[in-house]
C-alpha cells in the first residue's frame, strides 16, 4: 500500500489539461521566434536603400527663371540634369531632320511631352563615356548641329539631343519626368 501512495504522488493530476511539458515547449518555441526575427530584421533592413538614395530618387526643378534659348543644370541621381526651353527656330530644326537620317531615331515630340515641345529635358551624361557635353548655356560651344558638343570625344548633339556626328551609340537619356505645375518639373 505504502507503494501505491507514491505512486500517486508522483504523477499530478491536472484539470485544465495543460501540463508543464506543454508550457516549456510554448516558452521554447516563441523564444527561438523572437530570436529568429531579431537575427532577420537587420539582415532585411540593411537591403533597403538609404536615406540619400531615396531622397536622390526624384528631383524638383524650377523652370521659372528659363528664358527662351537658355538651359540649366541640375542633379538628378548624382549626375547633371539638362533642363532647356527650346526656342521656335531649335524646335524648326529638330523637326526639320529626317529621323531616317539619325542613328538613333526619335522625333523631338518623342523625347518632349505634348504641349511641352520647348521644354527638352535630359541627362547631362554623354551616351559614349559618360561625360558632361557643353552646350547647355548660350556662351557654351554647342557643336555644329546647334545642341550640345561633348568635348571629351568629339559627339555631337542637335538642338533635340540626338546624336549626330561622333562616337556616341545613342541619344542623351530623357528621364522620366512629370509637369506638376506651368512652372515645375518633378523629375524621376
Amino acid at each position: 500500500m505504502a507503494d501505491d501512495a507514491v505512486t500517486t504522488a508522483a504523477e499530478p493530476v491536472h484539470t485544465d489539461g495543460v501540463r508543464r511539458r506543454d508550457f516549456i515547449n510554448i516558452a521554447a518555441v516563441s523564444a527561438a521566434g523572437v530570436g529568429g526575427a531579431a537575427v532577420l530584421y537587420p539582415l532585411i533592413s540593411q537591403m533597403a536603400p538609404s536615406a540619400d538614395v531615396l531622397a536622390e530618387s526624384s528631383t524638383e526643378v524650377d523652370t521659372s527663371a528659363i528664358q527662351e534659348g537658355q538651359g540649366i543644370v541640375a542633379i538628378f541621381r548624382s549626375q547633371p540634369l539638362f533642363v532647356r526651353k527650346l526656342t521656335a527656330k531649335e524646335i524648326a530644326a529638330a523637326n526639320a531632320v529626317p529621323t531616317s537620317s539619325l542613328r538613333d531615331p526619335q522625333t523631338l515630340a518623342e523625347r518632349t511631352k505634348p504641349g511641352k515641345t520647348e521644354w527638352l529635358i535630359t541627362m547631362g551624361v554623354c551616351t559614349h563615356l559618360g561625360c558632361v557635353p557643353q552646350g547647355i548655356t548660350v556662351d557654351q560651344n554647342r557643336g555644329e548641329f546647334g545642341g550640345y558638343f561633348c568635348p571629351c570625344h568629339g559627339s555631337q548633339y542637335d538642338t533635340a539631343a540626338r546624336i549626330r556626328k561622333g562616337p556616341a551609340p545613342k541619344n542623351l537619356e530623357v528621364p522620366p519626368y512629370e509637369f506638376s505645375s506651368d512652372t515645375v518639373v518633378k523629375v524621376g
